[in-house]
């Protein structure tokens, strides 16, 4: 008879990686305990050991580009209110010289 499959959560299985990876008990008795295979217990393990510098790369790596998102926006604000400056000395002008741009807005 087949086991039915199990869909373990997220946060499951950073629990028991973690266990692992502090090394206090054996692998397979953290396996036996939990109900899953020794084998994943491990894969579960190298993976936390692998994607562990991901995680304070990432943030650093964000910091950075929010930086550069902020610094975007400022040059873009600043040329919008350029252009606005520009639009409104040019309507000025317009009036002075009797344009009529009300039709062509």
């Amino acid at each position: 008879m087949k086991r039915k499959k199990r869909h373990l959560s997220a946060e499951f299985k950073a629990r028991i990686a973690t266990e692992a990876l502090k090394g206090i008990r054996s692998v397979n008795d953290i396996a036996q305990e939990n109900d899953v295979a020794p084998s994943q217990v491990s894969q579960w393990k190298k993976e936390l050991e692998s994607r562990m510098v991901e995680l304070f790369e990432s943030s650093n790596a964000t910091k950075k580009e929010l930086k550069k998102l902020e610094i975007k926006e400022a040059q873009m604000e600043r040329k919008v209110g350029q252009l606005v400056l520009e639009k409104d000395f040019l309507l000025k002008k317009c009036e002075q010289l009797g344009i009529d741009v009300s039709e062509k807005l």
